[in-house]
């Protein structure tokens, strides 16, 4: 399976996206929209920012399902 290191994340306030690279190594808890500067934080559930807003799920998630996490 190939791992994608790149997600876009939508902004729930001003309804823009940017792809961005995804960390490898960490977990990406608050994310600032570079249109509105609105601070992101995952939905309740999720364990980072591209889990709740990326159009693709971090690496850990992508590799495990359900049972992975960028912050373990």
């Amino acid at each position: 399976m190939d791992i994608q290191l790149e997600s876009t994340l939508s902004c729930p306030n001003c309804g823009q996206s940017k792809t961005e690279q995804m960390p490898t190594d960490a977990c990406q808890y608050f994310y600032e929209c570079s249109f509105c500067g609105a601070l992101l934080k995952p939905l309740a559930g999720d364990c980072c920012v591209f889990c709740s807003y990326g159009d693709v799920p971090c690496p850990p998630i992508q590799l495990n399902g359900a049972q992975g996490s960028c912050c373990g």
